[in-house]
């Protein structure tokens, strides 16, 4: 598939997060080549003007004006939100790079969450940091089901990057994100991947706009034995499911010592940030 690239300016590079566990972000992208099934960020568009298929365009962001390193001190930092900012197009324009060679005298946390092996070209770069922590997407073990939801890097690749950031010293983080009900294998996902990995986050599937009747297609098509509990979930709205689940990592978690965080609730998360700032 043709991506259609092109450079735009921007005036700042900065953006105010609403984000539970950051206080900016940075998209050094406008639309992401992954193309993951799921994703939120396909809003852009309706802001962007762009009428191409989400995952179809990207978007180079471009800007003279150096990042703030008084607005930034003693804050964090998270690349990024609406994009991955290690997708394929970062090997020939090195945005990411630029950004994060501006961040290395800046007195802030940084936190990067990436689908990419790309990033392990930045090793020697990330391991300057002092406080940095790199987050990898990984929700099954099933190459052929990742193949059907995303074109970002592999899943052997994804825990072989996480293995060689991890034995160089920096923060790994697994992202089980999005855990699609009854298929998403935690535990499995976890004994994998314990020995290199220092934390884990977990994100539960979301489904609104355009993306949701595709989603819930594919599971009829593929998995039909889980396409009741989805409509019980996305149709009718039932929650007991991820208050259950997430009880049920709680618990899991705490008897194997795991560090983690659950965003399964993020409107609450986000409304407890707005409450203390």
């Amino acid at each position: 598939m043709n991506i259609i690239e092109k450079e735009i300016e921007v005036k700042d590079y900065l953006t105010k997060s609403n984000l539970p566990a950051s206080d900016y972000v940075i998209n050094p992208y406008v639309g992401c080549p992954h193309g993951c099934k799921y994703c939120y960020a396909s809003f852009m568009k309706r802001f962007t003007g762009h009428k191409e298929e989400w995952g179809t365009f990207i978007d180079v962001k471009r800007c003279t004006k150096p990042i703030s390193k008084k607005k930034l001190k003693g804050k964090t930092v998270f690349l990024a939100s609406v994009t991955d900012c290690y997708n394929s197009y970062e090997e020939k324009y090195c945005t990411t790079q630029s950004i994060l060679k501006q961040l290395l005298d800046v007195e802030c946390t940084v936190s990067i969450s990436t689908k990419s092996s790309l990033i392990l070209r930045d090793v020697e770069l990330l391991k300057q940091f002092k406080d940095i922590s790199v987050a990898m997407s990984v929700n099954t073990l099933d190459e052929s089901f990742k193949n059907d939801m995303d074109k970002a890097s592999s899943i052997e690749a994804r825990m072989n990057t996480l293995k060689v950031l991890h034995k160089n010293g920096i923060h790994t983080v697994l992202f089980m994100s999005p855990i699609f009900p009854a298929i998403t294998e935690y535990k499995e996902i976890i004994e994998k991947s314990r020995l290199f990995v220092d934390e884990y986050w977990f994100e539960n599937l979301n489904l609104r706009g355009e993306y949701k009747i595709w989603i819930l297609r594919y599971v009829n098509e593929k998995y039909p034995k889980y396409i009741n509990l989805y409509k019980q979930i996305y149709v009718d709205g039932d929650k007991n499911y991820w208050h259950e689940l997430a009880e049920e990592i709680e618990a899991y978690c705490a008897e194997h010592s795991i560090l983690h965080t659950n965003f399964f609730y993020h409107e609450k998360l986000v409304a407890q940030k707005k409450g203390n700032e």
